[in-house]
């Protein structure tokens, strides 16, 4: 039996990039280069565990990563599989900063400007469609980098009891996104609405803009597969360095941002 190509590469300890990062950039190397094809499954967590000496939070970490990229899917009782590319294509619009800014060859990174626990308004009550008012939401609010400058201003809210255990810090070392894929929680769809807006003083600050520069200011609500609204998020992203490019064609409509380097 042969061995997975996964399992023959090797983690740096000494690397200033998260373990569960490197794991996952080998997972994606290994896909593109085609040395794991659609419908080939990935090594247990046990094996990642073993091989890579990390523990199994990290190898569900990057699991949980490339399924929100669309990369793999997790099949009950059987593993996790490369994903048949009409499965990515699922999924190319349920946005991943780190991994939409990641494949432009750009460097993404956050900085935490708010992070709290709240009792939500009636207008959060709504868009998130809880039915218990009274349950606490999540509200942090953080500056999205493109190579160290700062492109995005967003502030998101999520119902606390989807992962009660959410810290400022766990915030600073995680993808929030992989630590709800290990209690099950993943994306299934999403919906966007653009708006184009002038900036605030306050908000041309943090974005290193001058006030009444050009934005767009992007609603989203993120859906799991059970159609739980789970997230709502309110980005404000400058112009002058975003591009969207709408496509038109026979199955519908999509569209890509680009980002001016």
């Amino acid at each position: 039996m042969e061995t997975n190509p996964v399992l023959l590469s090797n983690l740096s300890l000494s690397s200033d990039i998260p373990l569960y990062s490197q794991l996952v950039s080998i997972v994606k190397r290994n896909i593109t280069a085609g040395t794991l094809n659609p419908g080939d499954l990935l090594p247990s967590e046990a094996e990642l565990c073993k091989t890579f000496n990390v523990s199994r939070s990290t190898v569900r970490q990057a699991i949980g990563s490339l399924e929100a990229d669309g990369l793999v899917v997790r099949k009950q009782g059987r593993g996790t599989f490369v994903a048949e590319p009409k499965m990515r294509r699922k999924t190319e619009n349920v946005y991943s900063f780190t991994s939409e800014i990641s494949a432009m060859g750009l460097t993404p990174s956050s900085t935490i400007i708010e992070f709290e626990v709240m009792t939500p308004t009636p207008d959060i009550v709504k868009v998130l469609e809880l039915t218990t008012p009274d349950s606490n939401v999540y509200r942090f609010t953080r500056i999205r980098n493109v190579n160290g400058e700062p492109l995005i201003l967003e502030t998101s809210f999520y119902p606390q009891y989807i992962y009660p255990k959410l810290t400022r810090e766990l915030l600073k070392t995680h993808s929030f996104y992989s630590l709800l894929y290990e209690v099950g929680v993943a994306p299934a769809s999403a919906v966007d609405s653009y708006e184009a807006v002038t900036m605030g003083r306050e908000e041309a600050e943090l974005l290193d803009c001058k006030p009444g520069s050009s934005a767009f200011y992007v609603q989203r609500r993120t859906r799991t597969e059970t159609g739980m609204i789970y997230e709502y998020t309110q980005s404000l992203i400058r112009a002058d360095r975003v591009t969207l490019d709408i496509h038109l064609h026979k199955d519908g409509v999509s569209f890509t941002r680009s980002v001016d380097k």
